[in-house]
This record gives structure tokens, C-alpha cells and sequence, in this order.
């Protein structure tokens, strides 16, 4: 299954930006960002903000894993 907090975290360092800008970004303390990153799923309303944020469709993470049969 997809831990979609992960791919946010990593898509985050790849870019090098840091907790504190996405914080900023998010309207959200840095300790609500770790929160996230730890998340298996996170809500759609949410999601397609960080998507906007990052400029990263992390929705098709979701779409790989139906194409694939599952596990990603």
C-alpha cells in the first residue's frame, strides 16, 4: 500500500525545501508537518493541497497502485 506521508517527505528533500516552508506553506506548525509525514493516508482536502504546494500530483501515487494491483 501506499504511505503517502513518505513520498511527501521525500519529494519535500528532494527539492531541498525545508519542514519549516512547508510548515509555513500549510498554515501549520512544524510538529502537524512530522505528523504528516508519518501518516499512511492523509485526507483528500489536504493531499491536494500539499499537491499544489510541491506542484507534485501525489494523487497518481493512488492511481499507480490500482494499475499494479495493489501493493507499490
Amino acid at each position: 500500500m501506499v504511505h503517502i506521508g513518505r513520498r511527501i517527505e521525500d519529494e519535500l528533500h528532494k527539492r531541498g525545501l525545508s519542514v519549516s516552508w512547508f510548515a509555513e506553506q500549510l498554515c501549520c506548525s512544524r510538529t502537524n508537518v512530522y505528523k504528516i509525514f508519518e501518516k499512511s493516508s492523509v485526507d483528500t482536502e489536504l493531499l491536494l493541497r500539499i499537491s499544489s504546494i510541491l506542484q507534485c500530483d501525489f494523487f497518481q501515487c493512488y492511481s499507480e497502485c490500482l494499475k499494479g494491483g495493489g501493493q507499490k
